[in-house]
């Protein structure tokens, strides 16, 4: 039996992001337990040309509600990048699972040559076949910003590890 497409993105793009809001409440409460404003811990970053934890965690949910909607041949939703809090934060992945797991299978299974095209920032436009933009953009994209979001609340004294990144 081979891998579908809808099981090689949906469940792990759930796990994740479900992993992604437990540490998020960790990180809350390590912000509470050691008098630390959680503003410090949302605006942290790893270097100074990189983005912050907030905005790690809105690319994050970018890159899995853009992943799930081009699969789908649904257009992606709109979200206004305004969060400044962990519950907010949270929200903003609560709404991103919801949309996930509300696109069938059914929708995603077959896109392997559905065409994806989409446009940088920059104006610059990428083309891909849908097994493409899956395995080589978008799959990397999401765990790479899942993992700065873990690497900067670890880099600032969270008790966390591989369990808490992985999640259930």
């Amino acid at each position: 039996m081979s891998l579908s497409m809808y099981q090689a993105s949906v469940p792990a793009i759930v796990q994740m992001l479900n992993a992604l809001s437990a540490i998020l409440d960790k990180a809350a409460a390590h912000a509470e337990a050691e008098g630390i404003e959680p503003a410090a811990l949302i605006n942290a970053r790893l270097a100074p040309d990189m983005h912050p934890l907030a905005r790690q965690v809105m690319m994050a949910t970018d890159h899995a509600k853009g992943m799930t909607a081009r699969l789908s041949g649904r257009d992606v939703p709109k979200y206004e990048d305004t969060e400044t809090t962990f519950d907010e934060l949270k929200a903003r992945i609560a709404k991103t699972i919801a949309f996930v797991k509300s696109v069938p299978a059914s929708e995603i299974d077959g896109a392997e040559e559905r065409p994806v095209t989409m446009t940088l920032g920059s104006g610059r436009k990428l083309e891909f076949t849908g097994e493409r933009y899956l395995v080589h953009f978008a799959l990397p994209n999401f765990y790479f910003h899942v993992t700065t979001a873990y690497d900067i609340l670890r880099h600032k004294g969270l008790e966390i590890g591989k369990r808490d990144f992985m999640g259930a």
